[in-house]
Parts: structure tokens; C-alpha cells; sequence
């Protein structure tokens, strides 16, 4: 029977029975290189290791062994994170293998899929199936997300459904950010500065200092600008997807006994760069000559997102065997961009965007650590999200230039042709109420059996929906879609239930059986017609999933692997009627999913470890109807049948002049599409990925230097495709970032 342990974690006990709570276990045994320096500052946020081959995290009062744990989990550590320049989500994508994202809305608001479970919506008051959580806390708009990727302790990306853990339920899983505390008695901190291509500037860093025997506090920031790399050939207009932000987080620490611990989190980032370009096809589109990353646009504005975030998280225990976790939080966020659509000089489609949003949430649960075979977690978690959606359609507002007589108020009053102008706008609030539990029986010292149930309750309103029809001066002449209101109200229950198997101490087999949900969505896209107006279905997932957790040679070889079996019912999409353009969020009644992942890390020696990881996916629309196709037969939108990533760290100089080390990254996808009409034009082709970093450390640790790459062979690929081609003559795309490169230096105390 696994033996029940405690260990001092910043000055206090911390039970760690068998069950490791789910939603901080971590994978990737690359995080044993790093978590010596890494401080253990509560109870989310603990990495340790033995012998420098194990890595044991901890979690909410339970931390098991990695290999222990009977889940799919990728991980990156923070140190590895902020060597590899993982600045912003969206390059997660290249790090964890059948993880992709989406790019539709612009950076550092990922749509990401997982296992080919995505978001087939670009609407800003959507959700995503794959959640994203900072320090426990779900994000679930895009005005909530902003800056966040520094100053973390590590990133955990959860494969399968979720909701026996975690706040909300997801069908797809969960990205877990979970940034770093501050530390009793000792004051610690670190500098960061860099320089980059495209005249790139950053500084990062941070401070914590104790405030007596009790209390610490802890500052983070980060501040970025970078010129644009879409070349804008336009005369006198700047270039686009350039780069402008800041963030900073606060974190205070309150211990007052070894049986209480409470962080307060409070954090604020802003971005304004130039908004990201859109890459119009086919070439006749744009001006004769314009290269793959120049472009004519006549739409410049600053990109606006600000986001404001305000958590405590408090851990009681209740007695030596049970202990209480609360996590309350709030949130608000504002995004407001201008689209250049067509990506060209002519006015041809150009959308403003605006989201703002706020969100109350709180979680609470129970934990048990009774040392015997039966342990468990029982909580309560409530979510209340208000929105705000304003987006309106310009369409051909430079008719003039075209010789075509002038479009007046009037004429948009009778027939809407090129130059009018639509607008719709609506309030959405959402309500979600669970009770969820987790549980597990050690039934032999080889066999655990475990399990949990979900009961959610959701609630939601769409408010103050209108649409209009306006002139070129922007005046009201048509109420399309009157003030309407659309409500839903959904319970589910869903759950999990699994068991694993202890061949040896170093060999471990496991299976479960889970079901994920996602609430029911309204539509954001109805401009013409109250038709428009609709509810999507809840999606649910019914997954089956088989997994190996394996260590040989001394535990420097470590193998882990998993397949699993999906039915997906109800995924939510936006269905275009090829008859009258209207837009209606529907569903795909159901859909398949085979594949499987496998991780593999060996320390070759002590100098130089290899890292590689491959995802296999196989995915199946059976019964459907887009846009009048029938899409059975037809693959999932963002999910390549194979994706791999590679690396290898090589410590060339260890001596007392300092550390010098190599690192190479590969990350390769095979072809996909971005929409579930599998047209072929707008698949993207396999690409490949390379980038690398050299690190130099001085031999107190206090000072390093790093030069860096990404992308290094400057490959163009497209992040989201979508068809625009028939009605406005060009495809709507996103390209990825090119090359860059640039040298950091820093300093710790």
C-alpha cells in the first residue's frame, strides 16, 4: 500500500496521501533539471525531487510521486518556460504534442484543442472546451486572458475531460497556469532584461521579501515592445502585429499557524500594439508583387486589452485529517479591436470588435488524509460571468473609389447595398452551480481503485439582443433584429471512474471511463434576421482512456503513454446558410476520436538529456450538417493526425568560470483543416518548427545570459483559415510568427 508521507513546505506540514489531486500533477520529467531551484511556496505550487530522477508535486494537501499519477499530464517548469521565450500561451501549441490552438481573435487569446476538441466559434462571449485557469481560477471569456505568462512556477496541460477536480467542466481539458508565491523568512528576487529582432525590448522580473515570521509579499512584472513584423506597404501606416504590454502581479502570504495558509493575488496587464494582419488570398486580392509577411492595410488601430484580477485562496486544516480549501476570485476584462478583414487597402470588410466582461467565482472543498485506503475530496464551486458584445459589419465603404455611385442613408433604408453598415450588441450573463467529489480506495498495495461525480447546474440569459442596419454616416435607418432575450437553464451530471495497477515501483498501468460537459452557448453572429437567434446544445464527451507510466535504467529512462477513445456529441459550431448568409449557432450531432500520446525523456548522462514526444489523432465526423454539406465522413477542425516535439539540453561547461548549456527544440504537425467542411484549398500543409537557446550561468547562480531563437528556418504557416471566398472574393488567414531571435541577460538575489 502507498505509504502516506508529510514534508515541511515553507515552514508547515503538508499531507501527501495517495490520491495526488488531479489538477497539479505534471509530466514531463525534463522539470527535474529545474525544480532544485524552484521554491516550494504552497501548497498548489511545490515541485520536488528525489535523487534528481523523481518529481513529486503537490496539491491542495495531496502530492504523490509524478509516476504515481493515473492521468495524461503535460508539463513545463517555469525556469524552462522562461529559457525557451514562452512569452505568450499561444506557443504552448508547439510544446505539448495533440495540443493546438486557433488564432482567430489575435495573440494571447488561444482557442486551443486538444485531442481534437476545439471551439468552432470565433465569437468573443464564447467559452472554450479546454479551459484555462491562472492559480486555480477559470478565465473562461478572451477579455479575461491578457498578460499572464510570467513569473510562473510551471504550465499543466490536462488531457481528457475534466470536472471532478476542477472549478468548471470542460469536454477537452485544462491549461493550468499557476504563477509563483512568496516565501517566508528569506527576501529573494530576480532581473531580467533582453534585446530582440523587430527592435524588441522586455524586462521581467521579481521581488519577495518577508514581512515578519507570518507574512511575505511578492512583486512580478513583465513589460514588452517590439515593432510589427507585417510589413505595412501602405504609405505612411505602421506596421501591424507589433507587440505592446505590460503586467504585474502582487502576492501576499499569510501563515499564522501551521494549520492555515492564505495568498492574496492581485494583478493588472494592458496590451495596446498595433492590432495583428490578415493574410488575404488568392494573390489577385492584394497588390501584384506583395511578398508573405507585407501587407496594404488601411486599418491600424492600437489593439486595446486590459484586464483587471483579484483571488485568495485559504487552506484550513480542520483537524489532522481533514482539511479545508476555499479559492474566491474576480475578474474583469475589456478587449476592443479593429479588424482589418480583408487585409488590403480597399474598405472591402472591416469589423470592429468590442468585449467586456466581469466574473465572480468561488471554490470550495473538503480533503481528507485519514492514512488508510480510503481517501476523498468533496466541494462546491459557483460562477458567475457577465458580458458585453458590441460588433458591427463595414462592408464596402469605399465604394466611391470604385466609380460607383455615392451609397446615402436613404439607399441603405430601401435595399442594403455595398456601404451599409450592421450592428448588433447584446448582454450575456451566465450562472454555473456544481458539486463535485473524488475519491479513492487502495483495495491491494498493487490496486486503486478510484472515482468521482459532478452535478452541475447551469443557468444562462442573453439580454438586450438588437440589431440595426445603418448609412455610411452612421445613421440608424433599418431595426433588423428587434430587442430580444434568449435564456437556457441545463443540469448534468457527469463523473469518472478508474482504477490502476502497481506492476513494480516503477511501472505503472492504468484506465478510466469519464464524461465531460460544456454548458449551452447563444449565438453572437445574428445580424439580418431574428432566425439568427439560437442556442447551441450542451456538448459531452464520453472518453475512454488506457495510459503506461514507466521508468528504466536507474530511472533515467521514463516512458509514459496513453490511448483513448472519444464520442463526441453536440460540438458547437457557427452554420453559414449558403441561401441567405444568415449565421445560427448550431451543433455536430456526434463525432469520433481515436489517438493516443507517448512521452519519452532520457538522461543519456548527467551532461545531456533527450526529450521526445508524439501525438497520434484519428478523427471522424459521423452525422452532420454545415452550411447544407453533409460533413460525415470529414475530419475535426484543428487536429493533425500526427504531431511530434523533440529537444536535447547539453551541459558543454560546468566549471567555476559558470555553466554553459545547449538546448534544441523541434516541433513538427502533420496537415490539418481549420473548419469542418474539410475544404481543400484551405488545408494547411505539415510544417516544422525549430528553435533553440544557449545558456551561459555564472557558478553562484547569480547572474545568466542567454541567446535565443524561434522559427528559426522563418516558416510560414497559418494559424486559422477561414472561407470568405464567395462572398467578398478572398480567404480570410492568420500567419504565424516568423523568425526571431535576441539575447537575454539577468541577474538573481
Amino acid at each position: 500500500m502507498t505509504k502516506v508521507m508529510t514534508t515541511k513546505v515553507a515552514g508547515r506540514r503538508v499531507a501527501r496521501p495517495a490520491l495526488a489531486l488531479l489538477l497539479a500533477s505534471v509530466s514531463v520529467p525534463a522539470l527535474a533539471q529545474e525544480a532544485a531551484t524552484e521554491t516550494a511556496a504552497e501548497a498548489v505550487a511545490a515541485v520536488e525531487t528525489v535523487d534528481g530522477t523523481d518529481i513529486v508535486v503537490t496539491a491542495q494537501k495531496r502530492s504523490e510521486r509524478l509516476q504515481d499519477v493515473p492521468i495524461a499530464v503535460s508539463a513545463l517548469g517555469g525556469d524552462s518556460l522562461e529559457r525557451q521565450r514562452v512569452t505568450q500561451a499561444d506557443e504552448l501549441a508547439s510544446k505539448i504534442v495533440n495540443l493546438q490552438l486557433t488564432s482567430t481573435v489575435g495573440d494571447n487569446t488561444p482557442i486551443f484543442a486538444l485531442r481534437g476538441v476545439s471551439m468552432s466559434d470565433y465569437s468573443l462571449n464564447q467559452a472554450s472546451p479546454v479551459a484555462t485557469y491562472y492559480d486555480e481560477v477559470y478565465k473562461g471569456n478572451f477579455a479575461f486572458l491578457g498578460v499572464a505568462m510570467y513569473d510562473l512556477e510551471r504550465v499543466e496541460v490536462l488531457r481528457g475531460p475534466q470536472g471532478t477536480l476542477y472549478g468548471k467542466n470542460t469536454t477537452g481539458g485544462a491549461v493550468n497556469l499557476i504563477s509563483r508565491t512568496p516565501v517566508l523568512g528569506d527576501t529573494e528576487g530576480y532581473l531580467n532584461l533582453g534585446y530582440g529582432n523587430y527592435n524588441r525590448y522586455e524586462a521581467n522580473g521579481a521581488v519577495s521579501v518577508p514581512l515578519g515570521e507570518t507574512l511575505a509579499a511578492r512583486v512580478a512584472f513583465t513589460f514588452a515592445r517590439a515593432d510589427g513584423w507585417f510589413k505595412n506597404q501602405l504609405p505612411g501606416e505602421p506596421d501591424l502585429a507589433s507587440v505592446r504590454e505590460y503586467g504585474v502581479r502582487g502576492s501576499l502570504l499569510f501563515e499564522p499557524s501551521d494549520s492555515a495558509r492564505f495568498i492574496l493575488r492581485a494583478s493588472t496587464s494592458y496590451q495596446n500594439p498595433r492590432n495583428y494582419g490578415i493574410y488575404a488570398q488568392p494573390e489577385a486580392v492584394n497588390r501584384p508583387g506583395l511578398g508573405r509577411r507585407e501587407i496594404e492595410a488601411n486599418v491600424t488601430d492600437r489593439r486595446r486589452a486590459r484586464t483587471w484580477s483579484v483571488s485568495l485562496t485559504g487552506t484550513v486544516d480542520l483537524s489532522d485529517t481533514l482539511a479545508i480549501t476555499s479559492v474566491t476570485s474576480w475578474d474583469k476584462g475589456r478587449l476592443n479591436f479593429y479588424e482589418d478583414t480583408d487585409g488590403t487597402a480597399t474598405e472591402l470588410l472591416e469589423i470592429p470588435y468590442t468585449d467586456r466582461a466581469t466574473q465572480f467565482a468561488q471554490d470550495l472543498r473538503l480533503t481528507s488524509d485519514f492514512g488508510g485506503p480510503f481517501n476523498f475530496i468533496l466541494g462546491a464551486y459557483f460562477n458567475r460571468e457577465k458580458v458585453y458584445n458590441e460588433t458591427t459589419f463595414e462592408i464596402g465603404k469605399d465604394i466611391d473609389s470604385d466609380g460607383l455611385p455615392g451609397v446615402t442613408d436613404a439607399d441603405c433604408a430601401i435595399g442594403f447595398p455595398l456601404g451599409c453598415l450592421f450592428r448588433n450588441s447584446f448582454d450575456q450573463l451566465k450562472k454555473s452551480y456544481a458539486i463535485y467529489s473524488d475519491v479513492s480506495f487502495e483495495l491491494t498495495d498493487q490496486l486503486t481503485l478510484r472515482g468521482g461525480l459532478r452535478f452541475t447546474h447551469d443557468k444562462g440569459t442573453q439580454s438586450n439582443f438588437e440589431a440595426n442596419a445603418f448609412g455610411p454616416n452612421g445613421v440608424l435607418v433599418m431595426n433588423l433584429i428587434p430587442p430580444s432575450r434568449l435564456d437556457y437553464s441545463q443540469e448534468n451530471l457527469s463523473g469518472k471512474i478508474g482504477a490502476d495497477y502497481k506492476i513494480n515501483p516503477d511501472v505503472m498501468v492504468y484506465g478510466n471511463y469519464s464524461r465531460g460537459y460544456r454548458a449551452p452557448s447563444f449565438n453572437a453572429q445574428a445580424f439580418f434576421d431574428p432566425s439568427e437567434l439560437s442556442v447551441a446544445e450542451a456538448e459531452k464527451i464520453e472518453a475512454f482512456e488506457l495510459g503506461l507510466k514507466s521508468q528504466f535504467a536507474d530511472r533515467r529512462v521514463t516512458l509514459n503513454m496513453a490511448a483513448f477513445h472519444y464520442s463526441y456529441s453536440n460540438q458547437q459550431f457557427i452554420n453559414i446558410d449558403p441561401a441567405t448568409a444568415a449565421q445560427t449557432l448550431l451543433n455536430i450531432p456526434r463525432s469520433r476520436i481515436l489517438g493516443g500520446e507517448a512521452e519519452l525523456t532520457v538522461r543519456a548522462t548527467d551532461m545531456v538529456t533527450l526529450r521526445a514526444g508524439v501525438g497520434l489523432l484519428d478523427t471522424k465526423i459521423k452525422r452532420g450538417i454545415v452550411s447544407g454539406v453533409d460533413v460525415r465522413g470529414n475530419n475535426l477542425s484543428n487536429a493533425p493526425k500526427f504531431t511530434f516535439t523533440g529537444g536535447i539540453d547539453a551541459t558543454v561547461m560546468d566549471s567555476s568560470s559558470g555553466k554553459l548549456s545547449l538546448h534544441g527544440d523541434i516541433n513538427y504537425s502533420s496537415s490539418q483543416y481549420f473548419e469542418v467542411l474539410n475544404i481543400p484549398r484551405l488545408r494547411q500543409d505539415s510544417y516544422v518548427l525549430l528553435a533553440g537557446h544557449i545558456d551561459w550561468e555564472s557558478a553562484d547562480g547569480r547572474w545568466n545570459a542567454s541567446v535565443w531563437g524561434k522559427n528559426l528556418t522563418n516558416k510560414f504557416y497559418f494559424t486559422s483559415r477561414v472561407d470568405l471566398l464567395a462572398g467578398f472574393g478572398f480567404d480570410y488567414n492568420h500567419a504565424g510568427t516568423p523568425r526571431t531571435y535576441g539575447v537575454t541577460v539577468g541577474m538573481k538575489f
